[in-house]
């Protein structure tokens, strides 16, 4: 009666029998390496992506609304900024809506800055003082734009760092007079670093009073008054965001007199972080999928090198079966070898995919990363590949019949 080889039997038979080839051991792993360390560095680049949008969506302010002229489709096919928002309606919010806390009215313009023989374009927002609490900015010398600024529509700036360091380069800015669309102002405050956000670098922005723009920079408009490029509405706190978002959009819709469709829009940082979510979630499933594809074919690679073995070793199957070897102890030989090679595989492309998306995260803007879970998932998948493409060739192996393997000896 022939014996059963036990498991660690047949697995030091199938860790032997890879030891003697090491070098086609080594290629047929190198199918999984590269689909592990593809699927580890493209999930990770994807979900570095996630978190850069959501650390910058975090720089607007917490519970802001910011309420937009036009709709959706007129800020698609508009070729002008619509006038649809004037300083009355941030005047109306502020006073009429419960649950907004603080409102910040703004006008931006693009113009060129001036100091010296240095100059450079730059976004000019016309604010109000209640701008830094709104939008959780902070000043890191001097002081920021005040009622008496407003109120006599001074020639006051406040600028970001980075504007700065491009105006002034080694100088103190403080006490400075610059140059605005031929308007001299006075530096009065620099901003403490805020970052980008979608690319546009908030630390080269300067910041004059709400009335100042209007007297010196843009003008005020003869139909619509003084025209506003967006409003910043603070909530009390985060659970009053959603009602308002409604109140907003009810009082704009009766100072407007709107009947259809809407001439503005209320967007809130959740809502911005859901479309994100949604973008770069999409974003990292295709670059997961992608990294599969890499994994499949590694799979594929194993079969094909398993069956060639097949083939090769013949003889010693034939052997081993005439000697008394069970068709299961051949099938569970050649199934070991080819999880061994798989998790061996994944386990090495998963370092090589944890230094590639540790060096994104170092040597890029990205911050790139990857969670345990993800990794644990894509090792066992390796596995699971391993045993499902060894499966052909180790049925293969098991059904060879023992006479027909020894005749080529």
């Amino acid at each position: 009666m022939t014996r059963k080889l036990s498991l660690i039997e047949t697995m030091s038979m199938a860790i032997n029998t890879l030891k003697s080839n090491k070098l086609r051991s080594l290629l047929t792993m190198l199918g999984i390496v590269i689909g592990n360390a593809s699927v580890i560095t493209l999930v990770g680049v994807g979900r570095g992506a996630q978190n850069l949008a959501e650390n910058q969506l975090s720089n607007l302010g917490a519970n802001v609304l910011f309420v937009v002229p036009g709709n959706n489709d007129t800020r698609r096919r508009g070729v002008t900024f619509p006038r649809t928002l004037v300083l009355k309606d941030a005047e109306a919010i502020e006073k009429q809506v419960p649950s907004v806390k603080r409102v910040a009215p703004q006008i931006t313009s693009s113009e060129v800055i001036q100091f010296g023989s240095n100059s450079t374009t730059s976004s000019i927002s016309g604010v109000t003082p209640n701008f830094l609490p709104v939008r959780s900015f902070d000043i890191a010398n001097g002081r920021f734009i005040s009622e008496q600024d407003m109120r006599g529509s001074k020639n006051v700036v406040v600028i970001g760092p980075d504007l700065g360091k491009k105006l002034f380069k080694y100088n103190t800015p403080l006490g400075e007079t610059l140059r605005i669309k031929d308007q001299s102002f006075e530096v009065i405050g620099i901003m403490a670093p805020k970052g980008a956000v979608f690319g546009s670098n908030q630390d080269e922005n300067a910041y004059i009073p709400l009335t100042t723009m209007v007297s010196r920079i843009t003008g005020r408009d003869p139909t619509y008054g003084i025209s506003l490029t967006f409003i910043s509405a603070e909530a009390i706190n985060e659970k009053s965001t959603k009602a308002a978002k409604f109140q907003i959009t009810n009082l704009l819709r009766q100072r407007h007199k709107i009947l259809r469709d809407d001439d503005f829009a209320v967007r809130s940082q959740k809502d911005a972080l859901q479309i994100v979510s949604t973008i770069t979630g999409g974003l990292t499933l295709m670059l997961a999928a992608i990294g599969g594809i890499s994994l499949l074919v590694g799979g594929i690679g194993i079969m094909n090198i398993m069956l060639v073995a097949v083939s090769e070793r013949t003889e010693e199957i034939g052997l081993r079966k005439a000697l008394g070897a069970r068709s299961t102890d051949v099938l569970t030989q050649f199934l070991l070898e080819s999880l061994i090679l798989a998790c061996l595989g994944g386990v090495v492309g998963t370092t090589v995919g944890l230094g590639a998306v540790t060096a994104v995260a170092i040597f890029t803007p990205l911050p790139a990363s990857i969670g345990t879970t993800t990794i644990l998932i894509t090792v066992s998948l390796s596995g699971a590949i391993g045993l499902f493409f060894g499966v052909v060739p180790a049925k293969r192996a098991a059904t060879l019949d023992p006479i027909v393997a020894l005749r080529s000896l």
